[in-house]
């Protein structure tokens, strides 16, 4: 039952942009009800559009045809449609095949919807302003007004939107013939990267967008050329995939790309839709995409609620969720190609496949469903034996060479007494380890009494622990062989002496408290203690905690030796400017900052075994305003390579307690993917990892060479050998253990082969 207006008439609508979006709520709107009085406001004539092709996924087209099977029908009718993604680099080209893509010009998309808001009796006001007083005499406005809503800033200390600039500058274009497949094409400047992303449209016409970060477009002088001149520039630069035809331009500019949100989208009978309410990155692209979705969904909450409100609140509670996970795609997607430079030098097909997968929704498990062929070939160039999915290839870490590229991720237990690690630590490490990850990782062990977290936290800094631990190495090495266990050692600092976690993470003990320390005396919270400020003579009793804490892990027989710098414990602490606020040689600059973490990294590297490797846990970013960024995580990672360090662990966060972390599938991997192409060092991917897929995907794009993983081994402490016997790998890289190899094989499950996905524009 269509919402009505509280008198129980047809609401009047008014919908404020004339762009797809609009168009096809209001066609909607009117085909649910046709009593409905709709009129929808233009500034444009109907014949300018700006930009050229339009892409839809299938799964759009579904909902479309579902709603307006009159729109689906013309729509199909018009759509070109193809298979292939050509990524051409360094005068190489590499088709994927098996992608389905739908697209028409955006100026004949825009004539169907006109063509159908006008039988059904839609008011349609070209080159008109939308009156400022529409909420006042219409029952529901529609602001689909664009990426710069002047309904939305009217009202936006209500609907509160966040605006944020990129790095790079882009253009629209089109050329008059059709290209064979999307097409992704790198050219190598004297003044840095260009890429060009172009696809079909029509029969006799492409779409082509040429983006670039903006220092390489002020650099190739575009900031001085008109749209001719720039047009005409950047046919000549992609020269060879146009096949020397020109481009062309429609009221075309250089923009620098924004992404859009709000935190609300309703205000009163006003609701943002569209651009208005979000963008995408066009590299995944979702404009339109999204625009005619949210149309889907406001029509169907207005169909299906008694009320106005209710209904607007059911379209922000729906839409709101699947909006930001396509920004996340969207931005992930954004950043790579701002980093391409990063990635040059990849061999030519991980290139191509780092590009394929760079939104992290497109996996190598969806590749290899839709092309065999070009998977395999990347896997062969990567080193895969036949049959041997990337995760399962061996890494070598100065003489320990880990047999698949799974890493059971430090976890803390809190299950210690008095430091001591007991039959809990036996059988939580040792059943992970059976499990077949190549790298099983203690919790953080803490190097003294006050330097632990909590009372329930493990430590290694007395001979009883020493040998307790000896007896969880010694059953890894003999029960698991060829699985390593490594320690991670660390110093709680300034978030020392809490309760456990499932008590009151990082509230302070309520009683048997212990003093804390830290580089500055800054509370981590305002409940907390305030830390001591540590004098040069305490640092070298705790440079030396750490030593006798490595001599002990040596004794103890473990394989590798983690340094944990991360998550706003001790040597963490050290390296923030939010936490350190030294004038003496500690602090000050990064150099400064530096300077204890590395002391204690060459005083543990001395005494730690040569042929064993030690590895650094950083926090990339402390994601709060003047902490450390992305940039300063390179420079720290290169600090500690230069003084030794085999592998970065790359984490992020955890420093001070007023972070805002932005979450999402994989969210910390670009800060490892960053550090591994600058620096060149190896590093551990941690944080949201969650699938085998997603592991092969990362280790092949050359993202990261380990991948550390927490709660699925909670979840499953074989998570390993399950994720090869759901692959149907049984090979060297997982090991079954004896007993438990009547279970390596998958149980049948009834199911049968679901019929080949198809990816689409938007995945």
């Amino acid at each position: 039952m269509p919402t009505p207006h509280p008198s129980g008439r047809p609401l009047r609508v008014a919908v404020v942009g004339g762009g797809p979006g609009g168009l096809y709520a209001a066609a909607l709107l009117k085909r649910l009800d046709p009593r409905r009085e709709i009129t929808v406001w233009e500034r444009n004539a109907p014949d300018d559009t700006f930009g050229f092709g339009v892409v839809l996924s299938d799964e759009t087209l579904g909902g479309i045809e579902h709603a307006d099977p009159v729109v689906h029908e013309t729509l199909q009718s018009e759509f070109v449609r193809w298979d292939d993604i050509d990524i051409v680099h360094r005068g190489t080209r590499h088709t994927s095949s098996g992608h389905g893509f739908a697209a028409l010009g955006r100026k004949r998309l825009l004539e169907i919807l006109h063509n159908r808001c006008r039988a059904l009796g839609i008011h349609l006001r070209f080159r008109t302003e939308a009156p400022p007083d529409l909420a006042q005499t219409h029952d529901l406005v529609i602001a689909a007004d664009g990426v710069n809503s002047t309904t939305r800033e009217a009202h936006s200390h209500v609907f509160r939107p966040h605006v944020t600039p990129h790095h790079c500058r882009y253009i629209w274009l089109a050329a008059d013939f059709a290209l064979e497949a999307f097409r992704f094409e790198i050219a190598e400047t004297e003044h840095g990267v260009m890429q060009l992303h172009g696809y079909p449209y029509a029969p006799g016409a492409s779409t082509v967008i040429v983006e670039m970060r903006t220092e390489v477009w002020q650099a190739a002088g575009f900031s001085d050329l008109d749209e001719n001149e720039s047009t005409e520039r950047c046919a000549k630069i992609f020269a060879e995939a146009l096949g020397g035809r020109p481009l062309r331009s429609n009221h075309s500019a250089w923009t620098t790309f924004r992404t859009v949100s709000n935190a609300h989208w309703s205000h009163g009978n006003v609701v943002l839709l569209g651009d208005a309410a979000h963008t995408a990155h066009f590299s995944i692209g979702s404009g339109t995409k999204l625009a005619v979705e949210d149309a889907l969904a406001l029509a169907a909450c207005l169909d299906e609620q008694p009320s106005l409100e209710r209904a607007l609140a059911a379209y922000e509670a729906e839409r709101k969720p699947v909006v930001a996970s396509t920004q996340r795609a969207a931005r992930a997607s954004l950043e790579w190609f701002e980093n391409l430079g990063l990635y040059l030098d990849q061999p030519p097909r991980q290139f191509a496949f780092n590009l394929l997968t760079r939104s992290r929704r497109v996996t190598h498990d969806n590749l290899r469903l839709r092309d065999a062929h070009f998977t395999g070939a990347v896997e062969r160039e990567f080193g895969c034996e036949p049959g041997t999915p990337p995760m399962f290839t061996p890494f070598r870490l100065r003489g320990l060479t880990l047999r698949n590229r799974v890493v059971v991720s430090p976890m803390d237990m809190y299950s210690a007494t008095d430091g001591l690690p007991g039959d809990f630590h036996l059988v939580h490490l040792g059943a992970r380890a059976l499990g077949g990850a190549g790298l099983v990782m203690t919790e953080m062990v803490c190097v003294s009494p006050e330097g632990r977290i909590t009372p329930g936290c493990t430590g290694l800094y007395d001979g009883e622990q020493t040998g307790a631990w000896k007896r969880i190495t010694d059953f890894v090495h003999a029960r698991s062989p060829g699985t390593a266990i490594g320690v991670q050692l660390g110093h709680s600092g300034r978030k020392g002496s809490t309760k456990l976690m499932w008590e009151g993470i990082d509230e302070p003990l309520p009683d048997g408290n212990w003093p804390v320390v830290a580089p500055s005396p800054i509370p981590y919270r305002p409940d907390s203690q305030i830390p001591r400020e540590l004098d040069h003579d305490q640092l070298a009793d705790i440079r030396e905690q750490f030593t006798a804490a490595a001599r002990c892990a040596d004794r103890a027989g473990f394989d590798l030796l983690e340094l944990h710098c991360a998550h706003g414990y001790l040597l963490s602490g050290f390296l923030s400017p939010l936490t350190n606020r030294r004038t003496d040689s500690y602090g000050g600059s990064l150099t400064g900052r530096l300077r204890f973490p590395l002391e204690v990294f060459d005083a543990v590297r001395a005494v730690w075994p040569r042929e064993r490797p030690m590895t650094v846990r950083i926090s990339a970013t402390d994601w709060a305003e003047g902490g450390n960024t992305a940039g300063d995580a390179v420079e720290i990672a290169r600090a500690f390579a230069g003084h030794g360090a085999d592998a970065i662990d790359v984490s992020t966060g955890q420093v001070v307690a007023e972070e805002h972390p932005q979450y999402g599938r994989s969210y910390q991997t670009p800060y490892a993917d960053r550090i591994r192409h600058e620096t060149g060092i190896p590093v551990i991917a941690v944080g949201a990892i969650s699938s085998w897929d997603d592991v092969n995907s990362l280790i092949l794009a050359g993202r990261t060479d380990l991948c550390a993983l927490a709660r699925p081994h909670l979840h499953d402490p074989n998570w390993t050998l399950h994720a090869a016997a759901e692959q149907g790998y049984d090979g060297p890289g997982a090991v079954w253990p004896d007993p438990y190899r009547a279970g390596s094989r998958r149980p049948q499950t009834g199911r049968t082969d679901a019929p080949k996905p198809r990816l689409t524009l938007g995945t």
